[in-house]
Parts: structure tokens; C-alpha cells; sequence
């Protein structure tokens, strides 16, 4: 229940966000001026909010529970944005959203019962296991951000999404050993390398979130925003923290769970309720746009 309360912290973040990226200039795509003036934002300081909300819920969560079941959860942020938006903004939900909200929370539930995680703890993984762990990681990441350099449009969109899904696991698996070491006291936790780490990799993970939903439409930047962080998080989980998972057969049903749940990503992702509906038709058919202006003109 607290993972689902953060997917849905997460959701209201995410628009309000959007709404505040989309309005800067394209030449401040991956630069710090995105962030300086975002800062001059109200609405971008309401889905921070939201954000720390979040994260406070997902701490909780991930203390209680394994990161294998916790950051799966999350990604029913993006059917839970989309009913946010039909009920926020006005908006209405089709059969397709209906459908594929479904096929997606169908997903997430067979990938974990398929899994069926169990035990794993942060307490016991030696520095070595979170160097390789943490390294591997961070070298996905910037791979990712070289790619993106070399990338525009929805397709630099598309990779800034992937690798802001990548940062927000390696987050997870941070926040993780702190919710561990906090159970020492908060000297301990004040004073331990996984707090601090943490927080930068968590900063890190925001100012490639404003990028991702800068660069590009939401539709490119999406699938991957939300399906990255889990697998990055199981990744963890299995080979870090030592959860258990089941093997044989149920690994199949996993796989197919998996490829259920990233099939209604992509389908949800292209709802007007998220890509922008009206403003992105316009946009995308100039000529309508010119007769609507057209016919305003000879009306007046």
C-alpha cells in the first residue's frame, strides 16, 4: 500500500512537472539554467511536493519490505497519472487507457508473484558488492548521457528516459541500505556513506527527470522512465541484497508479465492525457492550425 501511495505521489509530480518543463527553450535541454529557472516556477515547486511525499513513503516501504516488490509497484505511477489527468484537468479515459491500465497492473502483479521475492538484506553485502553494484550502475548511466548527446528529439527523449529510470534504481538500492543503517539511530544514519550517496544520485536522477520531460514528447520519454527502474531494482535485489526469486517455469511467466506490462506502457504513453492532447495535434498538423487562424480573421 505504501509503494501504490508513492506511484501515485509520483503521478501528481510528474504532470505538474511536465507543465513546467515543456515551457522552457529546447537550448536548455541537459543544462543547469533548466533547473535555475524552474526554480521561478510555483507549479514546479508543487510537484517537488509531491516528490518529497514520495520519497518519504517509498523509504517506509522499502524498509518494510524487498526492493524487488517495492520498485515494480512504482511503476503504476503512469496509469494512475492518466486517471489523475481525466480527473484533475477534465479529461476523459478511453476504452484503449481503460484497457491497457489494466493489461499493466495485470503485469506488474504477475511479475511479482512469478518472482515471488523473499529474504535479501542490505546488512550483510560487503563494500566490494556495493562498488561493483554501484559502478556497474553509474556506468549504465553515463553511457546513457553520451548517447543522449548525440541524440535529438524523441529519440533523445526516449534515451534520457532510460537513464533517468537507471538513476532512480540505483536511488532505490541506496535508500535501501540507508533504511537499514537507520535502524542504528540517526547518528548512524547521519553518519553512514549510503544517506549522502543517495541524495546525489538522487539528485542526479531530478535533473535528468527535467531533461527527459524537456527534450522531448512524453510519449518517447515515458516507456522507458518507468520500465528501467525496476529491472535496475530486481537487478539489485537479486544479485546485491541476495532476495530470492523463483526460478524454472516461473521465470518464463515473469518475462511474459513483464512483456505484458511494457506493451500497455507504450500504448498508455501515447494518450492525449499525457503526450498533451490538443496543443500536440496542433503542432503536429500545421494546416489545421492556419485554417483555425484563418477562419478567426475573416470572422473578425
Amino acid at each position: 500500500m505504501l509503494a501504490v501511495l508513492a506511484a501515485t505521489c509520483n503521478a501528481l509530480a510528474s504532470a505538474l512537472q511536465r507543465k513546467a518543463a515543456r515551457e522552457e527553450p529546447a537550448e536548455e535541454n541537459l543544462s543547469l539554467r533548466l533547473v535555475w529557472h524552474l526554480l521561478h516556477r510555483p507549479v514546479w515547486f508543487g510537484g517537488i511536493l509531491f516528490i518529497i511525499v514520495s520519497f518519504l513513503l517509498q523509504a517506509v516501504a522499502l524498509g518494510a519490505g524487498s526492493i524487488s516488490v517495492v520498485q515494480p509497484l512504482l511503476a503504476l505511477e503512469l496509469p494512475a497519472a492518466l486517471i489523475l489527468s481525466a480527473v484533475l484537468l477534465g479529461g476523459r479515459l478511453g476504452r484503449r487507457e481503460w484497457w491497457a491500465s489494466t493489461v499493466m497492473a495485470a503485469g506488474v502483479a504477475g511479475l511479482i508473484m512469478a518472482l515471488g521475492p523473499s529474504g535479501g538484506t542490505t546488512s550483510s553485502v560487503s563494500w566490494v558488492g556495493w562498488l561493483l553494484g554501484g559502478a556497474t550502475n553509474v556506468l549504465v548511466i553515463l553511457i546513457g548521457l553520451l548517447w543522449a548527446r548525440s541524440a535529438s528529439g524523441p529519440r533523445r527523449a526516449a534515451v534520457l528516459g532510460a537513464t533517468t529510470g537507471c538513476a532512480f534504481g540505483l536511488t532505490a538500492a541506496l535508500m535501501k541500505g540507508m533504511t537499514d543503517v537507520f535502524s542504528h539511530g540517526l547518528a548512524a544514519l547521519f553518519t553512514s556513506w549510503q544517506l549522502w550517496a543517495m541524495i546525489a544520485a538522487g539528485a542526479c536522477a531530478m535533473f535528468l527527470l527535467q531533461s527527459a520531460m524537456h527534450a522531448g514528447p512524453l510519449l518517447a520519454a515515458q516507456p522507458g522512465l518507468t520500465m528501467a527502474d525496476p529491472v535496475i531494482a530486481i537487478l539489485w535485489g537479486t544479485l546485491i541484497f541476495e532476495e530470492n526469486v523463483r526460478g524454472g517455469p516461473f521465470i518464463a511467466l515473469a518475462v511474459l508479465s513483464a512483456a505484458a506490462a511494457a506493451t500497455a506502457v507504450m500504448v498508455l504513453s501515447r494518450s492525449p492525457l499525457l503526450s498533451g492532447g490538443q496543443d500536440e495535434d496542433e503542432n503536429q498538423d500545421p494546416g489545421r492550425h492556419s485554417n483555425s487562424e484563418a477562419t478567426r480573421a475573416r470572422d473578425r
